[in-house]
């Protein structure tokens, strides 16, 4: 990326993510979201163009993309379903863990079917009792010669009960951030089990599930970095976790902007398409204004994390909250510029308005990223 544009690498990279989110996502993702199809096909074609590993190294199958490129790929995803595209994120989060912080047999083990999402990672850091609070986690891993005996559960986790594989964040040692570490964990180990698949507001076309530990065998090969190191590995995941959740967010604000613009040139009220009036011009150029501004810093943001500035987690941080705040505001004006047409589910603004709207609680909460972002501020 030159200062404030893409180079013509990147553009490549993004319109062949626009190409197939227009061939592959867009034509089904209504009927995803209405019958709650979780679409492992298109999501292993997604794979075939490399999203199942944008950051995870060549060397290891990926490819070894930075983290604005995988925006790119997760904005022009979203435009045709935010859900999927979001789940594809996250098992980005969980082979980029492995790759960059795994011992040699845990990415041979797992990474060639991961970088092909032949099999599907999940990462599990939420429990039922620690949300925002993520360092008080209480599942804990015993270490019993040469494996760990895991016991606890984990809350609202991506692909739980269908991915085949947990990156899961544990307490090994004491109270606190240092006393966590990183554990892949297999969806048929002895001891593994999921709770029914959450009812939710949107993002109908990805499973989410509760998943228990009942004194699971972990091969202690299976520890991802080294011990009380896991809470460390799984806040880095998350600056581009933040990234991607905010592309997400961006990818589908752009699409319902687009749908309004449409929309209100066609529209007739009063004798004139309701485009003709200033209150819908001054609308659309605020969720244009604001959306550029979001997408702006988001792209900074994501620069600074690849080069692995100073400050990236503050611009992580930042581009996140304004992203899915943003996005959120723009779809919500979209569908009241469509009038009583945006809360039919014939015509998709409804569907992006609940999709979204969980962008801003999860990767941390945008209350935790204003947390992030003063604490950064008040330490210098």
């Amino acid at each position: 990326m030159s200062q404030f544009d893409l180079n013509d690498e990147q553009r490549q990279i993004q319109e062949m993510a626009r190409a197939f989110t227009a061939d592959a996502i867009t034509p089904q993702a209504a009927e995803w979201d209405e019958k709650h199809i979780f679409p492992r096909d298109v999501i292993r074609q997604a794979a075939e163009l490399g999203f199942g590993a944008i950051y995870v190294s060549e060397e290891n199958g990926g490819i070894g993309l930075g983290r604005l490129e995988a925006a790119l790929i997760m904005e022009a995803m979203a435009y045709g379903d935010p859900s999927t595209s979001a789940f594809i994120s996250i098992h980005n989060m969980a082979s980029w863990m492995i790759d960059r912080f795994g011992t040699a047999p845990v990415k041979q083990k797992y990474l060639p079917a991961m970088v092909t999402m032949a099999k599907m990672g999940s990462y599990c850091l939420t429990e039922p009792g620690s949300g925002s609070d993520a360092a008080a986690l209480k599942t804990k891993a015993v270490k019993d010669g040469d494996c760990y005996i895991v016991s606890g559960s984990k809350a609202f986790i991506s692909g739980g009960g269908e991915n085949e594989i947990y990156v899961t964040m544990a307490r090994t040692g004491p109270e606190g951030p240092k006393g966590i570490s990183c554990l892949v964990i297999e969806k048929d180990m002895p001891g593994v089990s999921f709770g029914a698949q959450e009812r939710k507001l949107g993002w109908h076309s990805q499973p989410t599930a509760q998943v228990n530990f009942d004194e699971v065998r972990v091969p202690a090969e299976n520890l991802v970095g080294g011990e009380g190191e896991g809470f460390r590995i799984a806040m880095m995941g998350l600056d581009g976790g933040r990234l991607n959740i905010g592309a997400c967010s961006l990818g589908g604000a752009q699409r319902c902007l687009d749908e309004a613009i449409a929309y209100t040139k066609g529209r007739k009220q009063f004798g004139a398409p309701i485009a003709d009036f200033q209150a819908t011009q001054f609308t659309l150029a605020d969720m244009e204004t604001e959306l550029q501004a979001a997408r702006t810093l988001l792209y900074a943001a994501a620069v600074k994390v690849t080069e692995n500035a100073p400050d990236k987690t503050r611009f992580a941080a930042m581009a996140k909250r304004l992203a899915t705040d943003t996005g959120s505001s723009v779809v919500d004006r979209a569908l009241q510029l469509h009038g009583g047409y945006g809360y039919l589910m014939d015509y998709p603004i409804e569907r992006f308005w609940r999709d979204l709207r969980v962008h801003s609680i999860l990767e941390g909460t945008n209350q935790i990223m204003r947390v992030i972002i003063a604490r950064d501020m008040l330490r210098q």
